[in-house]
């Protein structure tokens, strides 16, 4: 059903090869376009698009059906990763003092209401991505929730760059990356508590391809 609803913008099984090589062409092309000065504020400012993208190719390669409990579990992590990141802007208990730029879009609370999609799809993304490893469930979440801390070790060194966010001083707390884990441990946890399925073809590639992009922009911003 759900390649049904997206086969008008060509998402289907028969594709999925020609979607890869877009999703890699996609973030080469973002990488190169943030590189160039010229083209630097444009890249900046349609980065949410990307994850827009992701949202509506995982949607439409999502193997499970979306049940009522799916829904409400996928609204929850939304709606619940929202709220976190403004109870850390407002009172910097959570992950340490920061505050959001304007490249992530219109903002409620002085946090971007996209912040809690990018909460989903990296929960969504992680868990897919362990779901084919023979492993215990404790384990799987462990993983995704370790491989959502190693993207945001990345992401960290870059934000400030592509006006995401800004922490106070210039300096990134050890709290944030702890908070990050045990925020990301529940939401996984509660994705696999509620036998949520999350077996996806383009889970991995996105993933991938994002956290590349982002590496790819450290390298060049940063240690060159």
């Amino acid at each position: 059903m759900n390649l049904k609803i997206f086969s008008i913008l060509g998402l289907t099984h028969k594709r999925e090869g020609e979607i890869k090589k877009f999703i890699i062409i996609f973030y080469v092309v973002g990488l190169v376009g943030l590189l160039i000065p010229f083209t630097f504020k444009l890249f900046k400012m349609i980065t949410p698009i990307a994850l827009i993208v992701n949202f509506l190719i995982l949607t439409a390669y999502h193997k499970g059906s979306f049940h009522k409990k799916t829904l409400l579990a996928f609204l929850g992590i939304y709606v619940v990763g929202f709220f976190v990141e403004v109870l850390g802007v407002q009172t910097a208990l959570i992950f340490g003092n920061y505050s959001y730029g304007n490249t992530l879009g219109f903002k409620l609370l002085e946090t971007p209401i996209i912040i809690g999609l990018n909460w989903l799809f990296l929960c969504y993304a992680t868990t897919s991505i362990f779901e084919n490893f023979e492993m215990n469930i404790v384990l799987k979440v462990i993983g995704a929730s370790l491989l959502m801390l190693l993207y945001d070790i990345v992401l960290e060194q870059v934000a400030p760059i592509l006006d995401f966010w800004y922490w106070a001083n210039n300096k990134i707390p050890l709290q944030n990356f702890v908070a990050w884990f045990f925020v990301a441990l529940v939401f996984n946890s509660v994705i696999k508590l509620l036998k949520i399925s999350t077996k996806n073809s383009m889970a991995k590639i996105i993933f991938i391809s994002q956290f590349l992009f982002f590496l790819g922009l450290y390298f060049f911003f940063v240690i060159i």
